[in-house]
């Protein structure tokens, strides 16, 4: 599995997004649009990342990407799945989903979510349902519970 974070805003978020995919053996984590990266533009270690990843960022593999669309259709030809987590009306809950062997999962933006262009690339869209009056969970709580259901699926 590969994970692609898709303008995410918060450091703290990737940071521990990073942390959970090292424990759940993702086998690499995209940064996409505005998602902030572990290092600075000047090759120093983020202070706010490096709190909540706890090196992680070392052990995970990563790449800073652009355009998660063109990552996206590259991603297709290698013969990946791409899963995009996202409450819309297409998605099935993530308890219903089993991943194939090569799945790409895509998490977005912590307000505006994933964008309707990358929504129409996905091969299928999931969710996790909400139960309580709260609509959605933290992104770095959503991934956790995503990364760790398609390890076990």
């Amino acid at each position: 599995m590969v994970v692609i974070l898709d303008s995410i805003r918060s450091t703290y978020n990737v940071g521990s997004i990073f942390r959970t995919a090292d424990a759940a053996g993702v086998e690499k984590i995209y940064l996409c649009g505005i998602t902030p990266q572990p290092i600075d533009r000047f090759g120093r270690l983020r202070p706010q990342f490096t709190k909540v990843s706890l090196g992680a960022e070392k052990t995970v593999p990563w790449e800073r990407v652009k355009s998660a669309s063109a990552l996206i259709d590259r991603l297709k030809k290698e013969k990946y799945h791409i899963i995009a987590v996202e409450q819309d009306r297409r998605a099935v809950a993530y308890t219903k989903f089993r991943a194939p062997k090569k799945t790409a999962v895509i998490f977005g933006n912590e307000v505006s979510g994933i964008s309707n262009p990358i929504l129409k690339k996905a091969d299928k869209i999931i969710e996790i349902p909400m139960r309580g009056k709260k609509e959605s969970l933290n992104v770095s709580v959503a991934a956790g519970i995503i990364m760790f259901s398609i390890l076990y699926s």
